[in-house]
């Protein structure tokens, strides 16, 4: 059973004002989590693995969980590798059978950012893979990538042109004032900027970093382009204050099978929320 790309998924929620959340997954009982709320929800939906991700549990089981899922649930979703900065790693997983990628080389130069990408755009496209690459460079941490305030910077609308034209990407992950992380004090999204990226380019825009964005601010980005919506923190902290909770209530418990129930309840609530900012909610 073939997985999934990210295209069809994405254009449909270009076309029709909305856009796919893509949840940051760790184990069975995230992926569970995500794609039961998904399922209730009929929201079309992509699951996201970083590296340490995919190291941590391993990309033939999690390729083989998502096939399992594929017969179980009647909404379409897709598996991504997220935040991806070595090229033989993507070609492998890709090889395995995953059918979405994000390649990172945003520290990089445009000249060489573009070169790196192509190549993933090459290899992944005759697989039959989508790509996201990213243009400009978000702070904060994400998985393994640290990124000090002060080395952000924001998409520039003229570059996003030759970046996209150059590299035959599916997606751009645009800069335009979120981190990864959470955040200090409520982001100020450059809402102009975007306006202009959407204006000169026609493919899908992505947005991460959304933890802790207002919904408002959210949909408005949607409103001017965005597609894809990437939440990763805000369901990391709920499943494990959950499971925190659990154990000073009940400190000899030792049965993952008990204490993990919470946890999965208090993520399934921020997925539902944020499935709703989406605005995806019955477009699966």
């Amino acid at each position: 059973m073939n997985l999934k790309n990210t295209k069809e998924l994405i254009l449909d929620a270009q076309k029709s004002g909305y856009a796919v959340p893509a949840f940051n997954i760790h184990n069975l009982e995230t992926i569970q989590t995500v794609l039961e709320t998904c399922e209730k929800l009929k929201s079309p939906v992509i699951l996201a693995a970083t590296p340490s991700t995919v190291d941590y549990a391993n990309k033939e089981y999690l390729i083989a969980i998502m096939r399992q899922a594929m017969g179980k649930l009647t909404i379409p979703f897709a598996f991504h590798l997220d935040h991806f900065e070595n090229v033989g790693d993507i070609k492998a997983i890709i090889a395995e059978g995953c059918r979405s990628a994000m390649i990172d080389a945003s520290k990089y130069p445009l000249d060489k950012n573009i070169a790196i990408v192509k190549d993933v755009v090459e290899f992944a496209h005759a697989c039959g893979a989508t790509v996201e690459a990213e243009l400009g460079k978000l702070g904060g941490q994400e998985d393994n990538i640290n990124v000090d305030e002060k080395d952000a910077f924001l998409t520039n609308p003229d570059e996003a042109v030759e970046f996209v034209e150059r590299t035959g990407i599916d997606t751009l992950a645009v800069a335009i004032g979120t981190a990864h992380g959470l955040y200090k004090k409520e982001p100020k999204l450059d809402f102009d900027r975007l306006a202009k990226i959407h204006q000169v380019i026609d493919i899908p825009l992505v947005l991460h970093g959304a933890s802790g964005v207002p919904f408002e601010a959210v949909q408005e980005a949607i409103r001017l382009g965005i597609c894809k919506v990437n939440i990763a923190t805000e369901l990391k902290i709920p499943f494990s204050a959950a499971i925190k909770d659990y154990f000073t209530k009940h400190p000899d418990a030792s049965d993952p099978r008990k204490y993990l129930i919470p946890a999965k309840e208090a993520m399934a609530e921020v997925v539902e929320e944020k499935v709703k900012m989406c605005k995806s909610v019955q477009r699966g």
